[in-house]
């Protein structure tokens, strides 16, 4: 066997288990889902069963799910949107700012990522119902999310213009480009990697969070996906399995579809500013 040979199953041998394990919560949803809620809780039913897509008609068209996947969509959207005009021009300035000002200035931002949100969510709470009156409104939301998407995305993004030389600006300068002129034209394209890994790591953050959501959302027509699925799938004691996997399954093949579309600009959007 040659070397050539061997490192590929080499590779192979182990990326196959680790595509296996991963794909499993995948597999076990998609069958879970086309299950009735007897065939979940019979030991003999774990592979063969009569296949039903009465879980997923119940879902869609006895529950609010439709109406969770909208509210998730457009919080996100505006999360984004919202992240990446604050994000972008900071991330900019903070790479430009030389010293250790510029340093400083990164590492605080970065660590008011880090502070947990079951610290902050009481006394934002009393900021969204007595102050901006937002109570039960999605655009509580679109208010509080970007207080932890904002500092991470300026940190990702100063990393990344660092990157950046700063003889490419000073061309287009001499160019006759303005300095805003030089960023649209030649900073920002360059930055596509960054700018996309902010937008689906923004967008993942904003999906998957659960505590800001279920303390400012009340009735089930506001709710988000992480929050509609648990409260109103779950009766009690009665937990309704089938239809629980397939509400998860739904959005999780887009976003992996995702993921897998943009694998190589979201690395490289991670690892552009590393070794500078």
């Amino acid at each position: 066997m040659t070397n050539a040979w061997r490192q590929k199953a080499f590779s192979y041998g182990i990326v196959i288990p680790f595509a296996i394990v991963l794909a499993f919560p995948f597999v076990w949803m998609g069958v879970t889902s086309l299950k009735n809620q007897a065939q979940v809780y019979d030991p003999t039913k774990v592979w063969s069963f009569s296949p039903t897509l009465s879980n997923y008609g119940n879902l869609l068209h006895h529950t609010d799910y439709l109406r969770w996947l909208r509210n998730s969509s457009f919080v996100g959207l505006m999360v984004v949107l919202i992240t990446l005009a604050v994000a972008m021009p900071a991330g900019y300035a903070l790479a430009r700012l030389a010293g250790r000002i510029g340093r400083g200035l990164g590492v605080g931002i970065f660590l008011t990522y880090l502070v947990p949100p079951t610290l902050l969510f009481l006394p934002l709470s009393r900021v969204v119902a007595q102050y901006l009156h937002l109570s039960d409104r999605l655009w509580a939301l679109i208010v509080v999310y970007p207080s932890f998407t904002i500092p991470f995305a300026v940190w990702l993004l100063m990393g990344f213009f660092k990157s950046i030389p700063q003889e490419l600006e000073d061309a287009a300068l001499i160019d006759g480009c303005s300095r805003l002129g030089s960023l649209v034209r030649i900073v920002f394209p360059i930055s596509i990697p960054g700018i996309l890994t902010v937008v689906i790591f923004t967008f993942s953050l904003v999906i998957n969070e659960f505590v800001y959501a279920i303390t400012f959302i009340s009735s089930s027509t506001n709710r988000t996906l992480t929050v509609g699925v648990p409260t109103d799938l779950i009766r009690g004691d009665l937990y309704n399995w089938p239809g629980i996997m397939a509400a998860i399954l739904i959005p999780s093949i887009p976003l992996a579809l995702v993921y897998n579309a943009f694998l190589n600009r979201f690395i490289a959007g991670f690892t552009g500013g590393a070794f500078r």
